[in-house]
Parts: structure tokens; sequence; C-alpha cells
């Protein structure tokens, strides 16, 4: 018989990006914590950065979430087993509210969660209040909790705000536009959260602000039902993978990981950076990462370059994902026209640019099988090999991103999601 649990939850979503989810989402985890509840939060769609903090936020790991990617009943699972721990489920949407197919507002329907919408009230009064109602009312069965309003500048500029709701909106408080609370960022997002020396201090700040503003009433709970089991009949049993983990490469999924621990691989952390030999390994894992602003440290780590080059020339498994494609090509420019020559596994050169690339959802019919995942790129690749597959976007447009294989190197700009696909991952990593 199924069980079905229940545990209060919320979206957190927007009109567009840059409205601040993620400096809301992370203020509401740590306010929470802070009064001693256990909080599981969630990122809507791929994304890499944004976890990094929200994982700072509350203390608990955060996984992705996605009706396409990740798929229906592997979310429902990562829900389910959620409700059966925590006190509050927090799920930060992508991009606004209604953008992309599948949206923040589906997965948010097909899990009865109610939305939570945060409006930058920056330069707005009563205008707010329309388009709080907009994103309330455009969809008539979308759960929608309320809404909060981010970079106010003062308690009257709050009070209009909150003043200009309609219809029986309710108000969940405001958080100020205070220097100390907001988030920095770079080209790809947010800086990640281990290069902020202060990121505690600032999370703290917001929860102390935002919970001057609110109750920090638990929302009504939600019923999670109990989803389906599924077999998976690969293995990676007794297969050494090693990872590569450090500043220049920490885009990796944390459900990757556990799915090749789950087959029964063990994993190896290790920087290319700094290290000056790889552990005993039978395959590498190089995801993305930054090495664009690291170019020149790795190419100076003459043993590590030479320790992966062995590993390939040993016929070795080796799976690199965008940033890690990169290091695998024989030069990589940066925007400033810094170039510094790295391992030549695949010929050709990258060069980074100063605009977006690259941003699209994947799917990439392999020889091991379709695998899904995302492509978010700056640079732009020459290569003169021929691709053995290419991607396709359900949601059209360019992105087609090529996948190269020379030997058992496998190199893409695509991020994969190891769970839409176990027997294909492990196909890709097995000695």
């Amino acid at each position: 018989m199924s069980q079905a649990r229940h545990c209060p939850a919320v979206l957190i979503a927007a009109p567009a990006s840059g409205q601040g989810k993620t400096t809301v989402t992370a203020a509401l985890a740590r306010l929470h914590r802070n009064r001693g509840r256990k909080v599981r939060v969630f990122k809507c769609g791929p994304d890499f950065l944004d976890p990094m903090i929200l994982e700072r936020a509350s203390g608990a790991p955060v996984y992705q979430l996605d009706l396409w990617m990740i798929g229906a009943e592997e979310s429902r699972r990562l829900l389910w087993e959620a409700a059966g721990e925590a006190d509050l489920i927090l799920i930060e949407g992508v991009m606004g509210l209604f953008d992309g197919t599948p949206s923040s507002a589906d997965l948010a329907r097909h899990f009865g969660v109610p939305v939570l919408a945060v409006i930058d009230g920056t330069a707005m009064a009563q205008t707010f209040g329309a388009l709080a109602l907009g994103l309330a009312r455009y969809q008539a069965d979308l759960p929608f909790a309320g809404v909060l309003a981010n970079r106010v500048g003062s308690l009257r500029h709050a009070q209009l705000l909150e003043g200009s709701l309609t219809e029986g909106l309710r108000w969940y408080g405001g958080l100020s536009r205070e220097r100390g609370i907001e988030l920095p960022s770079r080209h790809l997002g947010l800086v990640q959260a281990s290069e902020l020396n202060d990121l505690d201090a600032r999370l703290d700040a917001a929860a102390e602000a935002l919970g001057a503003s609110c109750d920090a009433a638990l929302p009504p709970p939600v019923c999670f039902a109990e989803p389906a089991v599924h077999a998976c009949a690969a293995s990676l049993a007794g297969v050494r993978i090693g990872v590569a983990r450090d500043e220049a490469f920490a885009f990796t999924y944390g459900a990757n990981l556990d799915l090749l621990r789950s087959l029964g691989a063990q994993l190896a952390f290790f920087s290319p950076l700094h290290d000056r030999e790889l552990p005993a390994v039978d395959s590498l894992y190089l995801p993305g990462g930054y090495p664009e602003l690291h170019h020149h440290g790795l190419a100076a780590n003459a043993p590590m370059c030479a320790a992966i080059r062995a590993h390939h020339a040993q016929g070795k498994p080796l799976l690199a994902e965008c940033g890690g494609m990169l290091y695998l090509l024989e030069a990589l420019t940066d925007v400033a026209g810094e170039r510094a020559e790295l391992l030549g596994l695949l010929p050709g050169e990258a060069t980074m640019q100063k605009r977006l690339a690259a941003l699209a959802l994947q799917a990439v019919e392999l020889p091991e099988g379709t695998l899904r995942g995302h492509t978010y790129h700056h640079s732009l690749t020459t290569t003169g090999l021929d691709p053995i597959a290419r991607g396709l976007s359900p949601n059209g447009g360019r992105g087609n991103e090529a996948v190269y294989r020379v030997g058992r190197l496998t190199a893409s700009y695509v991020h994969f999601y190891f769970p839409s696909n176990p027997p294909a991952a492990a196909a890709l990593l097995r000695p």
C-alpha cells in the first residue's frame, strides 16, 4: 500500500531572472534553520551555483527538480524522501514563473506546491500589486501562497507595496536592499559559495532582516505521494572513479554522485589545480566549472597533465563535461585574450566570449543510450573532430551540442544528469 507524506512546502518564483530568488530562498532557509527547524531546499531546473549557496543556508544537500531533465517520478521520489525528514521544504524556481517548457509553474501545479512570488520592489510602488495579481491569476489552477518583496528601500516603501495587494493576496514580508545581503555574481551566475568568506554572515543578516518583516509561520502541509520503485540492473561494483573537484571544477550534481555510489562505484576526489598525481582509479570524471579563471594554473601543473594524458593513453574511460572538456583541448583563451596550452587530448581550442554562447536543455542519443542534461557556457570551441552525436533541446532553438569521442574519452558541453539513464551513465565510466 502506498504511503503519502505531508510536509509544509512552498516554491519561490519570480516574474523574471534577476529578481533575487536565491537570496530570498537562502534567507528563508537560514531563518527557519536558525529557529531550530530542519529545512530541505531544492532547485528547479539545471543549476550548479545556486545549490551551493542554498546548501550553506539550509545545512542540507540540495538537489534538482524538473519534469523533463529529472523527470516527474524521480522528482516525486526526492520530494517524498525529503518530506519524511524535514519540517519545511523550499523549492527555488528557475527564470520567470511561467518561462520554459516545463516551467516552474508546471512543477508547482504537478505536485500541488503553492507559489511564493518574489518581486523586486526597486523603483516600484502600487504597480507591485498589479504584477502580483497577474502572477497569481494568470493560470487559474496554479496554487498560490502569496508575495514577498525584495530590495525594499524603507519601512514606508514596504508599506506602499503591501498596501497595493488586492483580492486577498497574502503579504509575506519584504527583504531590504542592504549591500551586505545581496549575493555577488559573475558570468555564469552567483559566485561559488566556497569563494565567499563572509557568506554565513550574509545569510544570517538576510535571515534576520526577513524575520523582522514576517512572522516566519510555516506554510500549510503538502501531500507527497510515495513514488514507484524501479530496479536498476546497471553495476559499477568495484570501479574506482576519480572526480575532479576544486576551484576550477565544481559543477557536479549531487544526484550524479549518489547514483555512482549506489551502483557500487568508489569515488576519489582530486584537484587538477593542486594535486601532483591522480589517485589510483579506473575512470575519470571531469565536470564543469571555471577553468577559464584558472587556466594558467592548470597548465602549470605539468605532473597532473602528464598523469591524465597517461590515463587516456592506457585506454581508461574519461568523461568530460563543459569546463572539463575545455581542459582537454589544446588551448583555452580567456576574455582578456590570455591563452594557456592545456592537455591536448582533443584537437582544437576554446575562446571565452563576453556573451552567453548557449543555454538549453539537451537530450543526447549516445551509443550507450539516451542521456538528458543541459548546456550553459560562454565559450566557443573549434575542432576538426566529427561528433558522434548531437543534443536535441525540447524547447527548440540553438544549442544542439556536439559530443566527441576519442577512444574511451567522451567530451561535450552537455552537463549530463546521470539518473536520467543509469545504465548509459554507468557504461560511460565502466572499464
